[in-house]
């Protein structure tokens, strides 16, 4: 066989076809009178299924447990050292929000730095943030 009968035959198949016989007593004959599931091979295929279901339970229950072992122990929340960043409230409100930008950033900075105390990049941008709240509040002094 050759494409091109290929493509004649697919082509025929395109075509649209009626049953040899009504399928729709067949159906609702099924649904009607359905034929439970009986003899060995329906208790041999309903018993695996449940030890299947079991055994994955189980499995799920031990990668559950074993997870939560192995998580680090809780700390304190993580708003409780807010109170270690010095908030300033600047008197001008367009210095307002610059403000509470830069206390958030030098609060993030801090946590960063406890989990990594000795990167060089965190504490040059813990100083950047901190000259620039200097200079914001200079600018306030200056505005006010």
């Amino acid at each position: 066989m050759n494409d091109f009968e290929w493509r004649r035959q697919l082509r025929e198949l395109r075509q649209p076809r009626a049953p040899r016989r009504d399928l729709w007593a067949d159906i609702e004959r099924a649904l009607e009178h359905p034929v439970p599931a009986s003899g060995p091979h329906a208790r041999i295929a309903a018993s695996s299924r449940t030890a299947w279901l079991f055994a994955v339970g189980l499995a799920a229950v031990t990668v559950l447990a074993v997870g939560l072992t192995r998580l680090p122990p809780a700390t304190a929340p993580v708003w409780a050292d807010l109170a270690a960043v010095p908030a300033w409230k600047p008197d001008d409100p367009r210095l307002a929000g610059a403000a509470i930008e830069l206390t958030a950033a030098q609060y993030e900075l801090r946590q960063a730095l406890q989990q990594s105390p000795d990167s060089a990049a965190l504490q040059r941008l813990l100083e950047r943030t901190e000259q620039q709240e200097s200079r914001l509040r200079q600018l306030g002094r200056d505005a006010g």
